[in-house]
């Protein structure tokens, strides 16, 4: 039996690699889930599954969670020291499902104790590639990407020379707005952004995949992941959803990853790997889809990808900045204190303020700097956001 964590059990990524396991329940020895306030779901997977620690992120729910799982004999605990210590256990492989920057340390932990790593928290690598693929090499851990475009890349590439690579393209869908008028985005509301036209996902990235946020975010991942530079690494919108990735090679072929948009392909990729299993999802029927459609994404539209580009160009801690401040806007534009367009202005303040002197961003690469770096530019974004909205 092979022994796995999920951090991050509750959110869907957490509920789609716990749909795959239930499939197979025998051949998986539950070690450790978390999850944030829905301690109703936590501690029902937790009875499910027969995991050996349950955790919840907050510490006033500890209760609530012993309550939900007595007379199981899984231990209940809370907080995020809990949560670290949790994603410490050793464990063969674990899913590293934490939304935010908050998935960085638990994510560190497990690859200390030389887990294979799977990826879905896409900050750790934005806020800290460097130090990620570092303790991986150091411990002996592997990390397989989960984003859908990332795990369509690594599929691409099996078998295939990074020295051949000319480039890698990754599909965005657009978001609830990409055919709006862009004069009608400054008015978009809360409701219209949290409904994404392909995905089934939390509010937050769906309204971080609206804005182009989410993009953003895995241009610098692709970049941390497989070690290309910048320029090599391009957005294609693609409506439907089904190609997820591209790699194109120096003698002109691409290779094309294509399926349906459904999380638990990659999931069960990575769960898998390096074999291919059965998965229960859709197979794809390309004569009734009949065509599939491309087109340029506008960065006027979506400043968030410029702002990628730049951080990086940056390079250093430009990452967790970037990742502080673009969490923080979007607690904004929840809250009703930003409008949609405001975000980008919000998180482009913050990276300029931050950027000059270049201290900030220019820190040696450690936990404590990028927490330390993430902190402050919250602190800041907060300014910018009262501010503005005052």
């Amino acid at each position: 039996m092979r022994r796995i964590s999920i951090l991050g059990a509750t959110g869907s990524i957490g509920q789609n690699t716990i749909d795959l396991i239930a499939h197979a329940p025998d051949a998986y020895d539950v070690v450790a889930l978390t999850g944030a306030g829905n301690i109703a779901q936590l501690a029902k997977d937790a009875r499910r599954l027969n995991a050996d620690v349950a955790v919840t992120a907050h510490d006033h729910l500890l209760a609530d969670l012993r309550g939900a799982l007595e007379g199981s004999g899984v231990e209940a605990a809370a907080g995020t020291q809990a949560i670290a210590e949790a994603a410490s256990r050793p464990a063969d492989w674990v899913m590293s499902a934490i939304v935010g920057a908050a998935g960085l340390a638990p994510g560190l932990a497990a690859l200390q104790q030389g887990s294979t790593l799977a990826l879905a928290n896409k900050e750790s690598l934005v806020c800290a590639g460097q130090l990620m693929l570092s303790t991986a090499k150091s411990h002996g851990a592997r990390l397989l990407p989960v984003d859908s475009e990332h795990s369509a890349v690594f599929q691409a590439l099996v078998g295939e020379d990074m020295a051949a690579v000319e480039r890698i393209i990754i599909t965005a869908s657009g978001g609830a707005f990409r055919d709006w008028p862009m004069e009608d985005l400054a008015n978009a509301t809360l409701d219209q952004a949290s409904s994404h036209p392909n995905w089934d996902m939390g509010q937050r990235i769906t309204i971080d995949s609206a804005s182009m946020f989410n993009k953003a975010m895995e241009l610098i991942e692709t970049r941390e992941f497989f070690g290309v530079e910048p320029q090599q690494i391009e957005v294609l919108v693609h409506p439907e959803s089904m190609i997820h990735a591209m790699v194109g090679f120096r003698d002109g072929a691409l290779m094309a990853h294509v399926g349906p948009p459904d999380m638990r392909h990659a999931i069960g990729y990575a769960l898998h790997w390096p074999t291919r299993h059965d998965l229960p999802v859709e197979r794809l029927d390309l004569a009734e889809i009949g065509q599939l459609s491309f087109r340029a994404p506008c960065e006027t539209r979506w400043p968030a990808l410029r702002l990628a580009r730049e951080v990086m160009q940056a390079g250093g801690l430009a990452g967790a900045v970037f990742n502080a401040a673009k969490e923080t806007a979007l607690d904004g534009f929840i809250a009703g204190q930003l409008g949609f367009n405001d975000m980008a202005a919000i998180v482009e303040d913050v990276l300029t303020h931050m950027s000059a002197p270049r201290g900030h961003i220019d820190a040696t690469m450690s936990l404590d700097n990028v927490a330390q770096v993430d902190h402050l530019a919250r602190q800041e974004a907060t300014r910018a956001i009262d501010k503005r909205a005052g």
